[in-house]
């Protein structure tokens, strides 16, 4: 397949454009802006355009779309091609699956941890890459592979906001999102953080609730969710109003 870069989306979207700087700075902006990404996991493509009505109804037009299911590649696709909505993948671990995932429509990658190889794939493709990191040394990785924004995973379990802040401390020039263990509960208070610029979640769009078709509950934890970023003096407080 082509390894042009890949603008169709994010202009649709909005996030970049002639005078807009790349593709890749834009999707960056856009998830800041957002604040909240809403981290996906869909075992069923059917229901993928109501899942995506949900989302963007409730001031998220953002998501997550994870491989973790044969339904993932199919569901990034469909909400891809609407052009309303930011659409990325997560849990991609290989540099093919960079290629299926571009190929499918998506803005940007997320992985779990750090691999080299996916990071140059999306670079070739000019898709923003978010890799996941949990130590210094996975940081400083990401910084020498050209990176400035990476996903702290799992946030929860490794230390949270304040561990985040503390890697912050000598690499000042990098950006975190934190993921896995983020909720309603805490999110307004990591994105507090000068130092966290989005954070993916699933609590508005769990897995069940996808499962179930409970695409008026995700409807309603969206606005709750954006409400949140709205409220927040952080990475969000550029959501539009």
């Amino acid at each position: 397949m082509s390894l042009t870069p890949i603008y169709r989306n994010a202009v649709a979207s909005g996030v970049a454009g002639p005078s807009g700087g790349t593709a890749e700075d834009g999707v960056l902006a856009r998830l800041q802006r957002v604040g909240i990404v809403p981290v996906l996991v869909a075992d069923d493509v059917s229901g993928a355009g109501d899942l995506a009505d949900a989302l963007v109804s409730g001031g998220l037009p953002v998501a997550e779309v994870t491989l973790r299911t044969a339904a993932g590649l199919d569901t990034i696709r469909r909400m891809a091609a609407r052009g309303d909505m930011l659409v990325g993948a997560g849990t991609v671990l290989t540099a093919d699956q960079v290629d299926q995932v571009v190929d499918a429509g998506a803005s940007f990658v997320v992985s779990p941890g750090f691999s080299l190889e996916v990071v140059e794939r999306c670079h070739r493709h000019g898709v923003s890459v978010v890799p996941g990191v949990a130590t210094a040394t996975e940081v400083q990785a990401a910084v020498a592979a050209g990176l400035s924004h990476v996903k702290f995973f799992p946030a929860g379990k490794l230390g949270g906001r304040p561990m985040i802040e503390t890697f912050a401390e000598p690499f000042a020039g990098v950006r975190f999102m934190p993921s896995g263990g983020v909720s309603a509960a805490n999110v307004a208070d990591y994105l507090a953080s000068p130092a966290i610029f989005a954070a993916g979640g699933s609590w508005m769009a769990s897995k069940s609730l996808i499962a179930e078709k409970r695409f008026d509950d995700i409807a309603r934890l969206s606005r709750e969710a954006s409400a949140l970023v709205r409220g927040s003096a952080g990475a969000g407080s550029e959501v539009a109003r």
